[in-house]
Order: C-alpha cells, then sequence, then structure tokens
C-alpha cells in the first residue's frame, strides 16, 4: 500500500499545484512585488506610435463588414493606424469585399499555408514598428489599440497580450458556462504572471508584437501566437497582459465543437514544449521557467495523467485504510458525477454552472490526452478548422 499512496499523494498534490497551488504561490509573490514597487512597469498613456493592426482571416467573408466597422471605430490616431486583412487561400470573394472598402489594406495570395506563414508575410510586408492582430471573429473594445500598444513605449517590452472574453448568457450551454469561467480564471492568472515577471504566452485573439523582436515562425507552427510571444520571453524581452484591451467572442457552438478546438490546441502546445527548450531552462531564466512549467507545461503534460492515476489508487486505500482517504475517494466520484450530469443536460434546459464546471474541466483534461497522441502521430494539420460559434 506504501507504493499506491505514494502514487496517489504525488498525483494529487500534482494536480492540486495545477489548478489551485499555483494561484495562490503566483497571487501573493505578484502582490508582493506590487508593494515593494521594485521593476514596476510603467505606462505612458501618451505614447502613439504607428501601429499595423492585422486581421488574418479565411473564408471569412460573412463576418468582415461587422470586423470592418470595428476596426473604424478603434480610439486611436487614424493617421497612426494602418487597419490590414490578410485573406491567404480564401475563394469566398473576401479579398474582393475589402478591397473596395476605403481604410483598410488587404494582402491576399491564393495559396493557403496556415496563420503562421500569414503572419510572417504580413510582419514582412508592413511598414510599422507595432504589430497588433486579432482575429475576425472578434470584437474590440474601443480603446484596445491604445491601451495595448502605450506598453510599448518601454523598451524592454516586446509583446502584449490583450484579454479574451468569452460572451455568455443565461441560456448558455456547458460549452458556453465553461469556456467563460476557464477564461475568467486564466485572465486572472496571466495578470498575475505579468505582474511578477512575464506571461506565458499570449491569446491569439488580440496581441501586439514590437517587429524587431518577432522572430520568423516555421510555417508548420499550431500555436503560432504563443510559440512567437514565448520566443520573445526567452530573448529576455517582457511580455506584458493588458486587461484593457480586450477581444469578445462568442463560446464554441457545443461541446463537440469546443473539443475539436481544443485537441488541436492540445497537439500544438506539445509541438511548443519541444521547440521551446530554453524556456525549461531554470539557470536561463528562473522565473520565466516557473511561470511557464506551472501554468502552462504541468497542464498539458502531467496533471491529466495525474487526474487518471488517482482513481484507481484512491479506491484501493478506500478499501484498504479508509480514513481521510476515503473522503477523498467520495469527493472524486461526486466531482465525476456532476461532470456526468453535466452532459446529461448540456443538451436540456437546465443551465446549473455546479454540472458544467466540472464536465468542461473533464473534457479540457481529455483533450490533452487526444491531443499528445496525435502530435505522435504527426496528423495535425497546420491549417485552422474552425469551430462553429454559438
Amino acid at each position: 500500500m506504501y507504493t499506491t499512496a505514494l502514487l496517489f499523494v504525488i498525483s494529487f498534490f500534482t494536480v492540486s499545484y495545477t489548478y489551485f497551488g499555483y494561484a495562490v504561490i503566483v497571487g501573493i509573490l505578484a502582490r508582493l512585488k506590487r508593494a515593494s514597487k521594485v521593476g514596476v512597469h510603467n505606462l505612458d498613456g501618451s505614447f502613439e506610435p504607428h501601429v499595423a493592426l492585422v486581421i488574418p482571416c479565411y473564408n471569412e467573408k460573412h463576418l468582415l463588414l461587422d470586423k470592418v466597422q470595428n476596426c473604424l471605430s478603434l480610439q486611436y490616431p487614424k493617421s497612426k493606424l494602418n487597419i490590414v486583412f490578410i485573406t491567404d487561400g480564401s475563394n469566398d470573394g473576401s479579398d474582393e469585399l475589402l478591397k473596395n472598402i476605403k481604410g483598410v489594406q488587404v494582402f491576399h495570395q491564393p495559396e493557403r499555408k496556415g496563420k503562421a506563414a500569414a503572419e510572417n508575410r504580413a510582419i514582412s510586408l508592413i511598414k510599422e514598428e507595432i504589430v497588433v492582430f486579432c482575429d475576425a471573429n472578434t470584437t474590440l473594445n474601443e480603446l484596445a489599440v491604445k491601451n495595448i500598444v502605450r506598453h510599448f513605449a518601454d523598451e524592454k517590452v516586446g509583446a502584449v497580450s490583450g484579454e479574451k472574453r468569452v460572451i455568455t448568457t443565461t441560456k448558455n450551454s456547458a460549452s458556453s458556462a465553461g469556456e467563460g469561467v476557464y477564461w475568467k480564471y486564466e485572465s486572472w492568472l496571466k495578470k498575475q504572471d505579468s505582474e511578477l515577471h512575464t506571461t506565458a504566452g499570449g491569446a491569439g485573439e488580440l496581441i501586439a508584437f514590437r517587429k524587431s523582436c518577432f522572430t520568423t515562425l516555421e510555417e508548420d507552427t499550431i500555436l503560432d501566437d504563443f510559440v512567437a510571444s514565448m520566443r520573445i520571453a526567452i530573448n529576455g524581452y517582457k511580455v506584458l497582459y493588458e486587461p484593457e484591451a480586450y477581444a469578445q467572442e462568442t463560446a464554441s457552438a457545443n461541446v463537440n465543437e469546443e473539443i475539436k478546438r481544443k485537441i488541436r490546441i492540445a497537439a500544438g502546445a506539445w509541438q511548443a514544449l519541444f521547440r521551446l527548450p530554453k524556456a525549461l531552462n531554470p539557470f536561463h531564466d528562473a522565473l520565466l521557467t516557473f511561470i511557464y512549467v506551472s501554468h502552462k507545461v504541468l497542464r498539458w503534460s502531467l496533471a491529466p495523467l495525474a487526474l487518471i492515476v488517482m482513481l484507481p489508487t484512491a479506491y484501493l486505500l478506500h478499501i484498504n485504510i479508509g480514513g481521510w482517504f476515503s473522503l477523498l475517494w467520495i469527493g472524486q466520484q461526486l466531482f465525476y458525477l456532476f461532470a456526468l450530469l453535466g452532459k446529461i443536460f448540456e443538451h436540456r434546459q437546465l443551465r446549473i454552472k455546479l454540472f458544467f464546471i466540472p464536465y468542461y474541466f473533464v473534457v479540457t483534461n481529455y483533450c490533452m490526452i487526444a491531443g499528445f497522441v496525435r502530435f505522435l502521430k504527426g496528423n495535425q494539420s497546420v491549417k485552422w478548422e474552425k469551430a462553429a460559434r454559438a
């Protein structure tokens, strides 16, 4: 029973640290740093450089008029904001539609190579030093560009991630409810990482780069924005988080669509893990390694495995030892029962987050394992297969 107990304890603390312990530790460290006022990043609200706002899109013609209107309504000097759409591979007439709209620039080529290749091409073609990328299916707040680029007044800043906000309603599906809660928690963590040292990767829905810090991506890169921002952090520049620059989008239409999206992300996470070895070296940048491993790597690798190990080991300890192990076994059964009820009620009128959050958590960890299998098989396409949105 000693080996079983050891396996359970290690697994239990891995999961607890990954999803709760790290949040407590990084929150305390960030607060201590704020209180010490050492190395605090100062904002310059008057800093308004020339900016390229780049929107990569593929066959999203139905969204483009709304996206253009949103971009043109941004509160930033018009003479300093270059709005660029890159429509590589689109065959729905997106490029022709955009060419007839005053105030936007269009880059188009018939061949579709994926988002990483499109971003590389955009970086090579634009003249502005500050480049803001956002998705076509998002809506930016009016001050998004102003709030995100003000950080670049500090020459140590190489990238700034905006906040992703998921639009939810009282009639949310399991996917919407779970994704909404997840991104609120994730956004809080990113803020603490940023205040402590640097954010471990940016949100692709809205992220800004200093062009001179951007390194050309391999064209098969799946998580392009994550890899690009992590390489900037590895090279010694700050990757900050700006919650007052946000991109809003609806959640995935249902859990099946979310699974499709998350398996792709998980495969990309494993790809990134092997492409960012320096981030795992504490002798290169100890704080970056601490943030990266605690916030990202454990979620991708050990935590899903630990969840699996906890089930049989807790059962064996429950029947052989009892006590606290019995309570932990019962707690697991209740959690997975709630997850099962979340699946049952997914397409019903009953909307209870108590069920949907455990369901979303289980689905997310399943996707991490499925993504790892897909990465090993090497059959994850670099081209996005878009998930249907609510």
